[in-house]
């Protein structure tokens, strides 16, 4: 009873001092690498403790051969330079010269030590390195967060800056409009980029206060609250641990004691030395000895040079309020309200918990036999402890981040924001010639098609491309092969090759024009002819997309109004995201298209390569695709032989044309034909279409129409406008079946299978006997025996007169 009374009053007084050791002396990094080590040291010395303890079990048992082994056991313990001065490893040391004088008489009350002591030592070493490792990550998670806003800071000045330099070169083109007198559709959208840099600047700016001001009270809490309240904490867990180390110590000293006057004296040494131990002076001379300076202040101070040269609103270390910004500064401060209440809420609950902990530490103190309890009710006390500290800190930099959003709020009151951009009077300049307005800029359009535009040496376009989602200007020349230069960017914002720099890349074209000069050294590359765009290239802004209408291969189909004339037309767009080889088959189509003119055919309106997307504009054919018009019950039911004919005639008259002009379509379908006013057929859909008499594809089978296709190009990828006849005769088929699917039940290679075989489908119902003869000289095996589309429009023709009458008007 007497030594629990002692240990009650040796905790009681360690409680109630106030520690400063830690958390005033060990803030440094190197300090913090040698409490690490201490702590390791002190594991090693309690593994071996208890292993030693263990010994003495097996020692009690088997008498003096087994304290020979404990004596033995204890002496392979390095006494690390880190343990010089402590109390325990010299308490420790005394006990082993101690114990070689006990080996007969230590059998006493080894199941006791065996049950009782070593297991709390195991305990109290499994709690010291869940403690190491929590103080350790700890540690490690307030530096990183002092990295983390330094990096975020940092990021954020380089955005500002950025934001910063386009703003000034955006006002400097608005002011310069001002200035020439210009005026119109171009001097708004000069205004509206002004409008924008300066929206976005403004919020750059603001994002830029609210980190610093929230960097800098957490890097001024992490000095000051945050860090000494972890080493302090980290102090108390160590003195703590201390204290029960020496108790688990006691009582294994006690467990081992005999009433002789030998062992009595014996064991006197050993409690003297146990009774040195205080836990103040254990790490009296660790401290002094890794004592170090507090990490030196981080400072996060607003960059005043960023905004010397600034003529606006914006003023360092205060928030921009105006109408760009009083949006985003009221749903930032409505988020901020919501997590200081949070932060409130979470703060009252936990000193509530702290209050019930330290009333129960009260009444633990009065009942000597609830030790253990008092020091986990301690324990968890001090977690709380640290826990409000830091939750206090949150509390006070949401509290500053709110003021600081608050304040000018508060100030507006019900007034409108100030207005970011003033207006600069009622002049009305011109705004500077946009390069999309130049005639041998063309936009994206792709590589492959640049390269066929430029034929002759001299020959130069200027076109737009992105690379790792940055736009870039490159001027293309033919010299000597295709040489792409991309357009240099000043700091100042001019434009400029090797030579000399200009404010506009007109300019500089001009010049390199006008000088000749080679755009650079080692090229040679000298500009001659400008490669004006040709007069079906559109610009985007005078193409007007209405609503989708389909998909294609490349991307989607929109009906579409051209600004110009009002003219409703269909327009196919390709995905920004495919590759350029992907974009020079989509323009391919427009290229073909555009050279032919026929009423079959559906016509070809332009193409915009200015920006992406890139289209191909076409007239827009109301009935939409064949396929579908065949398959409706509105339209498909109601046609009769004559309109089915007439349908087959169109398609013929159309593929007739392409015939002459050796253009091989090798998509022939319904699906790609497109139905008219009067049910007049269109063929469409180009995309895979070719310019020669006889094509080989060597690129695989892929994408290919199987059950459309000719035996000669399936087997061995050989395409004629024969090819095109087989593929005529299963859409003549699908129009009088009125749409139903080819081989249908049959898998692709069953199909291809019966077709080599010498199967041919049946006529659907109702085809006059001339035509499928017809269809079936279209599936002739052999491609020579196969008719050409002008004996077929001949034939089909005939028919049709034969059913309508030579009175009915068509085409």
């Amino acid at each position: 009873m007497e030594h629990l009374q002692l240990l009650s009053g040796t905790i009681n007084s360690a409680w109630e001092r106030l520690r400063m050791g830690f958390s005033s002396a060990l803030q440094g990094r190197a300090s913090h690498e040698a409490l690490l080590s201490r702590q390791d040291c002190e594991l090693r010395l309690m593994d071996t403790i208890r292993r030693c303890l263990q010994l003495r079990v097996r020692c009690d048992r088997e008498y003096a051969a087994g304290l020979g082994q404990v004596v033995a056991q204890a002496q392979k313990w390095e006494r690390a330079e880190d343990m010089a001065g402590s109390l325990i490893a010299q308490a420790w040391s005394t006990m082993m010269d101690e114990t070689e004088s006990l080996s007969r008489l230590m059998r006493a009350n080894a199941e006791t030590l065996a049950t009782t002591v070593i297991d709390k030592l195991n305990a109290l070493a499994t709690e010291k390195r869940a403690s190491r490792k929590i103080y350790q990550d700890e540690q490690a998670r307030m530096a990183l967060e002092i990295t983390r806003y330094q990096e975020s800071v940092s990021k954020l000045k380089a955005e500002y800056e950025k934001n910063l330099e386009v703003y000034k070169i955006a006002k400097a083109r608005y002011e310069d409009q001002y200035v020439k007198g210009k005026a119109g559709r171009k001097l708004e959208e000069v205004k509206e980029r002004y409008v924008k840099a300066c929206r976005r600047l403004h919020n750059a700016h603001n994002e830029y206060v609210l980190l610093l001001l929230e960097a800098s009270q957490y890097e001024r809490d992490f000095r000051t609250v945050l860090l000494p309240a972890l080493l302090e904490y980290q102090q108390l867990v160590q003195e703590d641990m201390i204290e029960r180390w020496c108790a688990i110590m006691r009582s294994a000293a006690e467990l081992t004691s005999f009433s002789t006057e030998k062992h009595l004296e014996i064991q006197s040494r050993v409690n003297g030395s146990i009774s040195a131990i205080t836990t103040d002076g254990e790490y009296r001379e660790f401290t002094d000895r890794h004592k170090s300076q507090p990490p030196p202040p981080v400072s996060f101070l607003f960059d005043y040079q960023m905004v010397e040269e600034y003529s606006g609103r914006l003023k360092p270390e205060a928030l921009a309020v105006d109408d760009l910004t009083i949006g985003n500064l009221r749903m930032r401060l409505a988020d901020l309200e919501t997590r200081l209440a949070d932060v409130r809420t979470v703060l009252a609950e936990k000193r509530k918990q702290l209050s019930q902990h330290d009333a129960e530490v009260e009444c633990l103190k009065k009942q000597q036999d609830s030790v253990n309890r008092l020091f986990v009710i301690r324990r968890a006390s001090e977690i709380l402890r640290k826990d409000i500290r830091e939750t206090q800190c949150t509390e006070q930099k949401l509290q500053r981040l709110t003021k600081l959003i608050r304040t000018p709020l508060d100030e507006l009151g019900g007034a409108d924001a100030p207005k970011a951009v003033e207006d600069m009077g009622d002049m009305s300049p011109q705004p500077e010639r946009p390069l999309v307005d130049e005639d041998w800029f063309h936009g994206v359009l792709p590589r492959e098609e640049v390269v066929r535009l430029l034929v002759n040496d001299g020959d130069y376009l200027v076109r737009q491309t992105t690379r790792n989602d940055e736009t870039q200007v490159v001027l293309s020349v033919a010299w000597g092969g295709h040489k792409h230069f991309i357009v240099q960017t000043t700091s100042d914002g001019q434009f400029r090759f090797e030579g000399p720099s200009f404010p506009t890349i007109q300019e500089l074209i001009s010049y390199q024009h006008e000088c000749g000069l080679a755009v650079t050294n080692k090229s040679g590359a000298v500009l001659r002819q400008a490669i004006l765009r040709e007069r079906w290239e559109l610009n985007n802004d005078d193409v007007e997309l209405l609503e989708k209408i389909g998909r294609g291969n490349f991307g989607d189909v929109y009906k579409a109004r051209l600004q110009l004339t009002s003219e409703l037309v269909a327009v196919k767009t390709c995905k920004v995201t495919l590759p350029d080889e992907q974009k020079r088959k989509f323009l391919q189509e427009g290229r073909i298209l555009k050279q032919y003119d026929h009423p079959n055919i559906v016509r070809f309106i332009g193409i915009a390569v200015q920006k992406q997307p890139i289209m191909i504009v076409m007239e827009l054919v109301p009935g939409g695709s064949l396929l579908s018009y065949l398959r409706s019950k509105q339209h498909g039911s109601s046609l009769d032989v004559g309109a089915q004919l007439a349908m087959c005639r169109d398609t013929a008259a159309g593929m007739a044309y392409l015939e002459e002009k050796n253009c091989i379509h090798r998509d022939l379908a319904a699906r790609n034909c497109l139905v008219g006013m009067h049910n007049m057929v269109k063929i469409s859909d180009f995309g895979m279409s070719r310019e020669e008499e006889e094509y080989i594809v060597s690129d695989g089978m892929k994408q290919i129409p199987i059950k459309w296709t000719a035996p000669e190009a399936l087997n061995y990828g050989k395409y004629t406008s024969l090819c095109d006849v087989w593929s005529y005769g299963i859409l003549a088929w699908e129009i009088f079946s009125r749409g139903q699917s080819p081989y249908s039940g049959l898998s692709n290679t069953k199909a291809r299978e019966m077709i080599d075989s010498g199967y041919r489908m049946p006529a659907p119902d109702g085809t006059p006997d001339a035509m499928y003869r017809l269809m079936l000289r279209c599936w002739e095996y052999q491609p020579e025996n196969r008719p050409h589309f002008a004996e077929i429009f001949t034939q089909v023709n005939g028919l049709f007169m034969g059913v309508a009458g030579p009175d009915v008007l068509h085409n």
